[in-house]
């Protein structure tokens, strides 16, 4: 399928043919419902703890007597029964990652990839550089092109100067090709891919 090619001044200055085994394959939910959540889980500390009564200090002497006070029998205070004991069944320090198929991964990232392209929000950037790091002026590009959610997809490596403006406007992600993600992809409104960042994508996943 071919597309527009675009400019940071919001011109076209060219199209691009895009593979379809990367760009045009069927969208699936689950699969991105899956990757989505073994990514997430692998950023989960995992720190969550509580103390168990073998944990918590005291509780060596009887607290009272076995018999003659009317009372149910206790052996000892940090019992999850008594207040200041143990906790029964609290969250323990986990690793809360688990495994996905590097196919069903590559799979969702060119799932990902041809969702943005059927509804009409992948758009491809000539090249994403300033010859400045200056804020102001990539914000005034961002408005012009009519970005309010975009992350910008670069080749190998992303532009210094580009990178450094774009940390200041909210809602501008900038990664290399290396770094592209079906997450980031998803929460951000549309994506922008410059011309080397689909030569990277193409080649990673064919």
């Amino acid at each position: 399928m071919k597309c527009d090619v675009i400019s940071l001044e919001a011109k076209k200055v060219g199209d691009i043919e895009l593979d379809d085994a990367v760009f045009g394959v069927a969208v699936r939910k689950d699969i991105l419902s899956r990757t989505v959540n073994w990514q997430l889980a692998k950023r989960r500390a995992g720190t969550a703890k509580t103390k168990e009564r073998g944990e918590v200090s005291g509780g060596g002497a009887k607290p009272f007597r076995q018999k003659g006070t009317g009372r149910a029998r206790q052996g000892t205070s940090r019992s999850p029964l008594h207040r200041g004991g143990g906790t029964t069944f609290g969250p323990r320090v986990r690793d809360h990652s688990h495994d996905l198929p590097k196919k069903v991964r590559r799979l969702a990232l060119k799932t990902a990839l041809s969702a943005k392209q059927a509804e009409g929000k992948l758009v491809i950037l000539d090249a994403a550089s300033l010859t400045e790091a200056k804020t102001r002026t990539l914000a005034k590009h961002v408005a012009k092109l009519g970005w309010t959610s975009a992350l910008v997809i670069d080749g190998a490596e992303v532009d210094v100067n580009f990178a450094r403006a774009a940390s200041n406007i909210a809602g501008i992600d900038v990664l290399p090709s290396q770094g592209a993600n079906v997450y980031d992809i998803l929460r951000r409104d549309t994506l922008v891919l410059t011309k080397d960042g689909v030569a990277k994508l193409v080649e990673r996943l064919s």
